[in-house]
């Protein structure tokens, strides 16, 4: 915790304004989808069923998206504090540890890379 807490320094304002903006963007996706799919609007409003399936739907793909763009986002943050803090960034030890996400992956190797030029 105390590692953290140093590399957050002097970006503490960004990692902040991100993790409430973030938040701010669930919670009202989570207000959106108890209104319109849960209670269905209010007494006045009769949606059918297609309606707040689609709207559900809609809700799905907004929190998938989010949460992919909360996780990149995480690790830009990361990033640029170990930059910022002047760090190095251990590029095999990260190079392993995506490489659990990525199953079996075979790196080019120069040969199987060739440029051509082309005349315009």
């Amino acid at each position: 915790m105390l590692k953290s807490k140093d590399l957050l320094k002097g970006k503490m304002r960004i990692a902040l304004v991100s993790f409430f903006k973030f938040n701010l963007s669930l919670g009202v996706l989570n207000f959106i989808f108890k209104k319109f799919v849960v209670h269905g609007g209010n007494h006045h409003m009769h949606l059918g069923m297609l309606y707040r399936v689609g709207v559900g739907f809609l809700c799905l793909l907004l929190l998938l998206t989010l949460t992919l763009f909360g996780l990149v986002i995480q690790s830009i943050i990361y990033f640029v504090c170990k930059s910022y803090h002047h760090e190095n960034i251990d590029k095999s030890a990260l190079s392993d540890h995506l490489e659990v996400y990525l199953g079996v992956y075979e790196p080019l190797k120069s040969r199987d890379v060739q440029m051509e030029s082309y005349e315009v």
